[in-house]
């Protein structure tokens, strides 16, 4: 399919310049072990820049050095500066450890229902229970459009020139459907397909010096997600989502742009194959940005797998672990697979 490049969007060779000077990077999508969510993670009663340093210490042990961290528009309508003065800690403990940081905007997986406050506590056993959606059914109001570029804009604009913060996300699976566990709105990806592209404009409205992306996610080929092009058209630098084998995974990247740098921003799920030991030295070779899913074990119970939603695992915890790297006292899950973290993302590692 021919590519169409959206306004503003960095042309490839600028995508790549700016590419070539960073290291390879190695991460994990990253919220502390104490919250539940993104509202945990940033409201003013539950952040703790405690437990941030702690756990981005271990992070940065096994040679990681990013992380991809999500916000949430209604952290920013509550309370602006806050939210703003809490980015910046959070940043500050990120960069004293050698991490940059990837800040996502928006999200459509799990609970469409949100709201600030106490967030209710996580339903035993089960993977990622309390995680919100952003805007979640603010979709269907077009009223709150305009608060929702606000956020954009604003906390876009807080951050558009710190070296920081590597890449803005604009959108996180934007078509996914959550697999019937939630009452979604019937119209939500025709609603998303429509606020989308003015997300991605928002962003740039707001004069980042960073690139944006959008994450590819759903299907074996490309275009199987229905949101796939305008993620695509409208990125600066190309990330996509794979829990596959290696074989699969290499199977996948034949069919992704190349004349982009590629950020897989979401892999490393145990069972269904997508280990450490098998991607990362294909995303090494390739030179592929590489962000596990999970980092600490803790609130958002990501050990457990995707289908502990219908599968009981009240008497037993999951073996292997789903996601996650960390005990939440800092003992590796494998220390096998920390050794091996460890090797891979040295400096002189071949």
């Amino acid at each position: 399919m021919t590519e169409i490049s959206a306004p503003g969007r960095w042309d490839a060779a600028r995508a790549r310049e700016w590419y070539a000077r960073l290291p390879w990077l190695v991460g994990a999508n990253y919220v502390p072990s104490t919250a539940s969510n993104q509202l945990e993670m940033w409201q003013k009663e539950t952040f703790s820049p405690e437990v941030i340093a702690r756990e981005l210490g271990w992070a940065a042990g096994l040679g990681m050095n990013s992380m991809r961290v999500f916000l949430h528009d209604l952290l920013w309508a509550d309370d602006p500066a806050g939210f703003r003065d809490r980015i910046e800690r959070y940043l500050d403990i990120a960069a004293d450890q050698g991490i940059s940081t990837m800040l996502v905007l928006f999200d459509s997986v799990w609970n469409p229902d949100v709201a600030l406050g106490t967030q209710p506590a996580p339903r035993p056993g089960v993977h990622n229970s309390q995680w919100v959606q952003g805007p979640g059914r603010a979709l269907a109001d077009p009223h709150q459009y305009g608060r929702l570029q606000d956020y954009v804009e604003g906390v876009v604009g807080a951050f558009a020139t710190d070296e920081r913060v590597l890449v803005w996300d604009v959108w996180n699976e934007p078509s996914n459907l959550n697999g019937g566990r939630f009452a979604e709105l019937d119209n939500k990806i025709e609603l998303i397909s429509a606020l989308l592209p003015r997300v991605f404009e928002w962003t740039r409205n707001a004069g980042p010096s960073q690139p944006l992306t959008s994450g590819v996610w759903a299907g074996k080929t490309l275009y199987d997600d229905p949101h796939a092009r305008i993620q695509i058209e409208n990125s600066d630098v190309v990330s996509f989502h794979d829990y596959q084998t290696p074989e699969a995974f290499e199977a996948k990247l034949l069919g992704l742009p190349r004349d982009r740098p590629l950020l897989l921003t979401e892999f490393m799920a145990r069972t269904p194959g997508s280990t450490f030991e098998g991607i990362l030295p294909i995303a090494k070779r390739e030179r592929i940005a590489s962000y596990c899913w999970g980092l600490v074990a803790g609130r958002s119970q990501t050990l457990y797998p995707w289908d502990s939603w219908t599968k009981s695992y009240a008497d037993a915890l999951p073996d292997p672990w789903f996601h996650d790297v960390f005990h939440a006292d800092g003992r590796p899950y494998r220390e096998a697979e920390a050794a091996f973290l460890k090797q891979i993302t040295a400096r002189d590692a071949s």
